[in-house]
C-alpha cells in the first residue's frame, strides 16, 4: 500500500489560508475518486475539497475550526501500490509584488498619524505556531506574546485557534485598557481629565421564554468586519433623489425582448453598476484604498454587489473590470454571481479585490439607507426603492406636476480621504446618468 499526502489546494489569488468547517470522511472510510473529503471556508465562501485519488482515509492532520495554510498536508490517504509515500503536487508560491507607490497628493500631511500608537505585537520570537488570523486579532487587542503563550489551545497539537483567543478575550477581565494620550499644544494649555472611562455594554436581561441563538461562522465574520469598518473609517453619508422614469420605462419596454434574445432577465442592478462605473471614471479618487498615510489609486474598477442569502447572512460577489462590460455582459455577470451566491457555489476569488460596493436596499422596500463601508474600500452606494411620486417638471410652457418614478441614492464614504465635495459630486453624477437614460437605447 502507498500513502498519498492530501494538500490544502490553492483556492484563488490572495487566499493564503482556510478554516476547516467539517470532515465528511473519517479515518477508515473508503474514498472514491473526486469524493468530498472535507469542507473549508475562506472569509465568506464555503468550498469542498475533493480527493484526487481513490483509497482509504487513514489520518486527519487537522480538526474542525483549525486554520490551515494553503499547501499544508491535511490528510493521509492509503492507496493501492507500493510502500512509498506519494506526495501531492506542491503549490507553487506566488511572487510577492511590491506595494504600489502612491502618488504625492497635496495635503497628504493632514492625514499623518502617530505611528507609535497601537503597534502590532512581535510574535515572531515564539516557538509556538500562530496563524495569521490569530496574530491579527492579538495585535488588534494588544495581547502580548507572553499572554498568548499562556492560553490553552484546542487545535491539533494544542494549537491556538481563533475561538480560543476570542474566548480568552471575552473572559479576561484583567486586560489593561488602551489609553491614547492626546497632547494639545495650542496655548493656553487645556486641562483634560487623567482618568479614562471605559464604556461597558450592559448585561442582557433574560426572561424565561427568551431564546439564546449562537451566531454561525458567517455571522461572526460579518459582525467583526462591520465593527472593524466603523472603527477604521469616519463615515459620512450623502443623499440624492433621482427621477428615473426614463430608465424604468426603457426596462419595461425591452425586458421581454431582452429575455428572448439573451435568455437572461434584466434587472435594475446592471443598470446601476453601469452608471457607477461611468461615474468612477469621472471621479477616480472614489476608487481608492488607504494604507496608513498613503492613498492607493486603483487601476481596475471592480464593483461588489451586496447580496442577501437565504440564511439571512450577507455576501458581496465582485464583478471584475465592470467598466469594460456592456449592459448585456453586466446582466449575465450579475445573474450568474447572484445565482451561485444563493447556492453557495462562489469561488473565493469572486469575493476578493472589490474597489467599490453597491447595495440595493430597495429590494426590501426601503427608500434609503446608510450603508457601512466594505473595507478596505472608501465608499459604498445604497439604492432605494423606486416609488411613483408627484414631482414638479419644468417645461417650455411652465412648471407642471406629474407622476414620476423617483428613488434615493445614499453614498457612505470614508471622510479621511473623501470630502463632502467629492462624495456629493460623485453620487450626483451617478444620479445624472440614471436620470438621463436614453429611452430609445438599443440592447447592447
Amino acid at each position: 500500500m502507498a500513502q498519498y499526502e492530501l494538500l490544502l489546494p490553492k483556492m484563488g489569488e490572495s487566499v493564503a489560508e482556510a478554516t476547516i468547517i467539517k470532515w465528511t470522511k473519517q479515518p477508515g472510510d473508503t474514498i472514491q475518486l473526486d469524493d468530498t473529503i472535507l469542507e473549508i471556508a475562506t472569509d465568506k465562501v464555503d468550498s469542498e475539497v475533493p480527493s484526487p485519488v481513490a483509497g482509504k482515509l487513514i489520518k486527519q492532520l487537522f480538526v474542525t475550526d483549525d486554520v490551515v495554510q494553503v499547501g499544508a498536508v491535511i490528510a493521509i490517504i492509503e492507496t493501492e501500490g507500493g510502500e512509498e509515500t506519494i506526495a501531492a503536487p506542491q503549490v507553487k508560491e506566488e511572487t510577492v509584488q511590491a506595494a504600489p507607490v502612491a502618488e504625492q497628493i497635496p495635503g497628504i500631511n493632514q492625514l499623518q498619524v502617530d505611528d507609535t500608537i497601537n503597534q502590532p505585537q512581535d510574535l515572531k520570537s515564539s516557538d509556538r505556531f500562530y496563524s495569521p488570523l490569530v496574530k491579527s486579532i492579538a495585535a488588534q487587542e494588544n495581547i502580548s506574546l507572553a499572554q498568548l503563550d499562556q492560553i490553552k489551545g484546542s487545535g491539533a497539537d494544542g494549537r491556538l485557534t481563533k475561538d480560543d483567543l476570542l474566548n480568552y478575550i471575552g473572559k479576561n477581565t484583567n486586560t489593561p485598557e488602551k489609553v491614547i494620550e492626546v497632547v494639545i499644544q495650542t496655548p493656553p494649555p487645556i486641562q483634560k481629565p487623567t482618568d479614562t472611562v471605559k464604556q461597558q455594554s450592559p448585561a442582557p436581561s433574560l426572561n424565561g421564554g427568551d431564546e439564546i441563538i449562537e451566531m454561525d461562522r458567517m455571522r461572526k465574520l460579518i459582525a467583526e468586519h462591520m465593527v472593524m469598518s466603523k472603527h477604521t473609517s469616519p463615515h459620512v453619508t450623502s443623499f440624492v433623489e433621482a427621477d428615473v422614469t426614463n430608465m424604468v420605462m426603457w426596462r419595461d419596454k425591452v425586458k421581454k425582448a431582452f429575455e428572448q434574445r439573451e435568455n437572461e432577465k434584466i434587472t435594475f442592478t446592471p443598470i446601476f453598476i453601469e452608471a457607477v462605473s461611468r461615474a468612477i471614471k469621472d471621479f477616480p479618487m472614489i476608487n481608492v484604498t488607504v494604507n496608513g498615510t498613503q492613498i492607493i489609486k486603483k487601476k481596475d474598477i471592480n464593483i461588489g454587489m451586496a447580496a442577501a442569502l437565504p440564511s439571512g447572512n450577507l455576501i458581496v460577489p465582485v464583478i471584475k473590470n465592470a467598466d469594460q462590460l456592456n449592459l448585456v455582459g453586466l446582466t449575465k455577470a450579475v445573474n450568474d454571481l447572484a445565482s451561485r451566491a444563493r447556492n453557495s457555489k462562489l469561488k473565493p476569488d469572486e469575493t476578493q479585490n472589490g474597489t467599490f460596493t453597491l447595495t440595493n436596499v430597495g429590494s426590501f422596500g426601503n427608500v434609503m439607507g446608510t450603508p457601512i463601508i466594505n473595507q478596505p474600500q472608501v465608499a459604498i452606494l445604497a439604492v432605494g426603492a423606486i416609488k411613483k411620486k408627484p414631482a414638479v417638471l419644468e417645461t417650455e410652457f411652465g412648471d407642471v406636476i406629474a407622476i414620476r418614478h423617483m428613488m434615493f441614492l445614499s453614498l457612505s464614504y470614508d471622510h479621511r480621504v473623501v470630502d463632502g465635495a467629492l462624495g456629493g459630486s460623485f453620487v450626483r453624477r451617478v444620479a445624472d446618468y440614471l436620470e438621463n437614460w436614453d429611452i430609445n437605447r438599443k440592447i447592447s
